[in-house]
């Protein structure tokens, strides 16, 4: 998923060039301190004690379902903490411009929410932080204030080492996944699972020279049973999906930086990333890698999918690429990772499974302590739960199974055929990157339609297997979520926008044959000449830095 006024005029100006909602709340302009509010320390809810009064602005992205202060969870919300609640909802395509412009013009909210690294990115903390203007907020994480995230993070100290800036202070709160695929990287590669039927496949390969012979049968032996050559036995757009599952076949978790043993390279220049791209190009002259993996998209990728025409594929999950119903998916196995003689033993790259700039707290902020348990609830599986699902009566109410049990099924009045949609009227926890544990919807959790439904997790139950048997145990994050300082960030962003370019348009070109990899040292100087040395040094002194946290 008002304003504090602090530039007089400019900041009135402000508010009505940019129609933001809210806007010309008068309060001081920085304290950092509860101002007199008192906390309830006793239980959870009411936040604050029985006649005191505290409101905070949330500046958040709009996705334009429902206005927030309309959203029936918020507003219970305040009823459970005592705190009332102002909202700037600029549209999301819009949020960035807005965010930026609220520090630049010192109009600040209570409260940044949702807004994601992308937004509130990590450059942006650390400058603001060392200004004052973003509150560190590790003082709060503790049992008394904060005992869901403090627990969390007690469970995995990698969480406070990936959201702690250079100069030691948090500035903003992390989503932190939990559920079954939180694991993965990106979505999976699936094996079309009628075409390993017809061909009589009983294991799937575990190497890259069973791969090709795989793909070379895809190719020749008809499995779609047409007739006709019209089988591409893999596919992509632009190799952005099926790249990081097929480099791990040689060891290399992503294209760019990784750190193994504690020393940190940059993949695209390694002999590993060298036997990648001749693997991909002897696919790609034999015609078993698609003619059209440079160019085509998503939309033309799928049409040959539902035209059964492909044998391996990228897709969050199958049938958005075949078309097929989820009991049908359950046949398409997902990928097998890979080894080769450049990695004996299988490695995927894992995700490191938090989210930043979730929840950020500015120095107006009346009440940074009320504000940091606030949020801290829906770092619990009930919160998490409640900020997804809304209270009971909306969404959701509990009615009684044939056995007597109570189960939650859809409100009356809920269209059950678009409850994304209805879900977003409902809550802030929709489309954004929100402060909160994600969990899988599963047990007392699960909606149903009605009473008399049978829960059929059989799907979900498949997917959570298969990533269980085949990433979890292999998994490795390639290069941790850290921060790097401003002089860092300054000294690679140049660099990194030139590799990023330069690294892409040669994958292309030595894939598809266009430049011989007989040019791989050319390659590789150009590369050097780019000050690689300097960009792979930036990263691993905040490697060092991130270990010793």
């Amino acid at each position: 998923m008002g304003m504090k006024k602090l530039l007089g005029v400019t900041g009135v100006f402000l508010c009505s060039a940019l129609l933001l909602s809210g806007c010309g709340n008068t309060k001081k302009e920085t304290t950092g301190e509860n101002e007199g509010v008192a906390i309830n320390h006793d239980s959870q809810f009411p936040i604050i004690k029985e006649g005191e009064e505290l409101t905070l602005n949330i500046m958040a992205p709009g996705v334009g379902m429902a206005e927030w202060e309309d959203m029936p969870t918020l507003q219970d919300y305040q009823e459970k903490t005592g705190i009332k609640l102002t909202y700037t909802t600029p549209p999301s395509a819009d949020f960035s411009t807005k965010l930026n412009l609220a520090f630049a013009s010192g109009d600040l909210p209570d409260i940044v929410y949702g807004a994601g690294s992308n937004s509130l990115t990590s450059s942006m903390e650390i400058d603001y932080g060392s200004q004052g203007i973003l509150l560190p907020l590790e003082e709060y994480i503790t049992p008394e204030i904060m005992p869901n995230l403090y627990a969390l993070t007690q469970e995995d100290p990698s969480i406070l080492k990936s959201i702690t800036t250079p100069d030691g202070h948090i500035y903003s709160l992390p989503m932190i996944s939990r559920n079954a695929t939180s694991i993965w990287w990106q979505g999976p590669m699936w094996y079309n699972g009628t075409w390993l039927d017809k061909l009589n496949v009983k294991e799937l390969p575990k190497t890259t020279d069973e791969l090709y012979d795989l793909l070379t049968r895809f190719k020749n032996e008809d499995p779609n049973g047409n007739g006709k050559a019209d089988e591409i036995p893999l596919t992509d757009v632009d190799m952005n999906s099926t790249r990081v599952w097929l480099m791990a076949a040689f060891g290399l978790r992503t294209r760019g930086v990784q750190v193994d043993d504690d020393v940190v390279s940059y993949t695209p220049i390694s002999e590993n990333y060298k036997a990648f791209l001749e693997y991909m190009n002897k696919l790609y002259s034999e015609g078993l890698l698609d003619a059209e993996v440079y160019g085509q998209s998503d939309e033309q990728k799928k049409a040959k999918g539902q035209n059964d025409q492909l044998g391996l594929f990228a897709d969050y999950l199958s049938f958005f690429t075949t078309g097929r119903s989820e009991i049908e998916a359950m046949n398409d196995a997902m990928f097998q990772p890979l080894t080769s003689k450049w990695s004996p033993e299988a490695v995927i790259p894992g995700s490191p499974r938090i989210s930043r700039g979730t929840f950020a707290i500015t120095n107006v902020n009346p009440s940074p302590e009320a504000s940091m348990r606030w949020v801290d609830y829906f770092y619990s599986e009930e919160g998490t739960k409640y900020i997804e699902q809304g209270p009971e009566g909306v969404l959701w109410e509990y009615k009684e199974n044939a056995d007597g049990q109570k189960v939650r099924v859809y409100a009356e009045g809920i269209d059950t055929e678009n409850t994304e949609d209805e879900r977003g009227k409902i809550t802030p926890a929709y489309g954004l990157t929100t402060p909160n544990i994600v969990i899988d919807t599963t047990g007392e959790y699960q909606i149903l339609k009605s009473a008399d439904e049978q829960p059929d997790t059989r799907f979900s139950d498949w997917v959570a297997k298969e990533t269980a048997d085949k990433m979890d145990d292999i998994a490795e994050v390639p290069f941790p979520l850290l921060y790097l300082t401003v002089e860092e960030n300054d000294k690679v962003a140049a660099t990194a926008t030139d590799l990023t370019t330069y690294v892409e348009q040669m994958e292309a070109k030595f894939i598809t044959g266009v430049e011989p990899i007989s040019n791989w040292d050319k390659y590789v100087s150009t590369i050097e000449s780019m000050g690689i040395d300097g960009y792979i040094s930036v990263y691993q002194t905040a490697y060092d830095r991130w270990k010793e946290n």
